[in-house]
């Protein structure tokens, strides 16, 4: 008898115990799929790609523009200055590996390998040489290749092999190779920005997406402008700031007040002409023009009057 009752009282014991390591797992799971959606709704409500997200729940207005920016001019000269130009410094942090990440499109999801962008920065590709061949004659002046790198023949020679030691026979030489765009010709950015009106702070924020490098059609060999790749606006802030030496506004009237790129961007120390504006076609201004038939410089203006509507518009939410 008192043996059934232990072993009953043993089974209940069993039964609360299993209860309770169900409880606390079900718990568990519960606990992980909300911490999870808490994560997939902060997702939706804040732009990833944002360098100071603004809540979607606190947009009261919302318009995505894009903006060439032609560093030629007077106005956006001081991220042009000789020996200090911004795209000088994102391409070398490109090469350096300082600055990993590079995007095919606007889009800012698909990735551009660093080997896909060096390319894009030869404007003429190199000239092709036969390899050097230890049985073959070579006649002074001949040209081949070894190693990677291209040779002169100093004199007629046979089955010495090309190298910097080779002096008596061979002389390095850069005919036929590849030949780069310069910083020079690198003056034209793109910028994507999003225009949000903030409803709890009641004032108009440039919320700065992505920025380009491209290369005007007026320096390429085809005539058509050549797109190096787009860059995170945020990958690109952190760049400059930890680039404090070389990321330098230039300040021509006052050179005590040169700032970093970084913050005078912030301070819209540039010039952008507004050449796209968000749209179910997705097409740039010009194109809207073109499509319907009117001239070019019909385009010219609207891309002025556009950036008038959006000041109107700014001052239309501060009104009413």
């Amino acid at each position: 008898m008192f043996l059934k009752v232990r072993a009953v009282s043993f089974r209940f014991q069993s039964i609360k115990m299993m209860k309770k390591s169900l409880i606390i797992v079900l718990l568990a799971s519960a606990f992980s799929g909300a911490v999870a959606q808490e994560v997939q709704d902060l997702e939706i409500q804040y732009n990833p790609n944002s360098l100071n997200p603004i809540p979607v729940y606190e947009q009261h207005y919302k318009v995505r523009v894009w903006r060439t920016i032609d560093l030629k001019e007077k106005q956006n000269k001081g991220f042009f200055a000789r020996n200090g130009e911004i795209s000088k410094l994102i391409v070398d942090a490109v090469r350096s590996g300082e600055l990993t990440d590079v995007y095919q499109s606007d889009s800012l999801t698909r990735k551009l390998s660093k080997e896909d962008f060096l390319e894009g920065l030869i404007a003429e590709q190199a000239q092709a040489y036969p390899a050097w061949t230890p049985t073959q004659p070579y006649y002074t002046d001949d040209i081949v290749t070894h190693n990677g790198r291209n040779y002169r023949a100093v004199q007629d020679s046979q089955g010495v092999t090309p190298s910097d030691d080779a002096v008596d026979n061979w002389a390095g030489t850069t005919q036929g190779s590849g030949l780069e765009y310069q910083v020079i010709d690198m003056y034209t950015l793109r910028l994507m920005e999003d225009i949000i009106f903030d409803r709890r702070r009641s004032r108009l924020y440039y919320d700065i997406q992505g920025m380009e490098i491209v290369i005007p059609g007026e320096k390429t060999n085809t005539g058509i402008e050549r797109s190096l790749g787009w860059f995170k606006y945020k990958d690109l802030e952190k760049l400059f700031r930890n680039n404090i030496p070389k990321a330098v506004w230039f300040n021509s009237q006052n050179t005590a007040q040169n700032k970093n790129f970084a913050d005078a961007i912030l301070l819209r120390l540039f010039k952008g002409s507004i050449y796209k504006i968000q749209n179910p076609d997705d097409d740039r201004i010009e194109d809207i023009y073109r499509n319907n038939g009117r001239p070019y410089q019909e385009s010219v203006w609207a891309r002025e009057w556009t950036e008038m509507m959006l000041m109107e518009k700014e001052h239309n939410l501060w009104e009413f």
